[in-house]
């Protein structure tokens, strides 16, 4: 005889029932992320005021102001994305660049500043432009690369992309805008003594 023979022969002379083995529970299933609202239509931004840009250069030449294209994908430096969604994002963003300098008939310059500012979303919460720093980057390397508008975009050619706040935009999702300041001398620290604060 086997012990769980033994055992059901002790419950049935002491009268008790099997206990009848208890039903797993079912797994509670996981609770659905929200899907955020949509943000409603693009909207424009009201134009950035230059001249306050302008004072933190030494030796501004022309300048042009472009309000990139509205995306509603734009890449930060706090995402996790997927590499491939994230080279074909670069990709656009690279693009849209290049068609805006032609579109603009940007020059090609011997060296420029440029800015980039942030129209962000109409939330309550503090926003830090550097955060979009990735988006900036692959602006630049469009009117570069692409478009022409600097020999290169290293340290002897380009000062930035400096991060700077632009107004919000009252719908959609987050846009920036690029102003691009031609330097009319070589870049050193003292072209940008207000922006680094350390230059002497």
């Amino acid at each position: 005889m086997t012990a769980k023979q033994f055992l059901e022969l002790q419950r049935r002379r002491s009268g008790q029932a099997a206990q009848p083995t208890t039903a797993a529970r079912p797994k509670k299933k996981a609770a659905k992320k929200a899907t955020p609202a949509h943000p409603g239509p693009p909207s424009i931004p009201p134009a950035p005021e230059v001249e306050p840009l302008l004072v933190m250069l030494s030796t501004p030449g022309r300048h042009w102001t472009l309000l990139m294209p509205y995306a509603e994908e734009l890449l930060t430096s706090n995402q996790r994305l997927h590499h491939m969604a994230v080279h074909r994002i670069r990709q656009q963003l690279r693009a849209d660049a290049a068609d805006m300098a032609r579109a603009r008939r940007l020059p090609t310059l011997e060296r420029a500043a440029i800015f980039y500012l942030l129209h962000p979303r109409p939330l309550s919460r503090k926003r830090d432009p550097g955060n979009w720093a990735p988006t900036a980057k692959h602006y630049v390397d469009g009117l570069v690369t692409d478009g022409g508008l600097l020999p290169d975009d290293n340290h002897e050619f380009l000062m930035g992309p400096i991060p700077v706040m632009g107004e919000p935009v009252t719908t959609g999702f987050a846009r920036m805008s690029l102003v691009i300041v031609e330097l009319t001398e070589p870049l050193t620290s003292g072209n940008a003594k207000t922006v680094t604060g350390i230059a002497g």
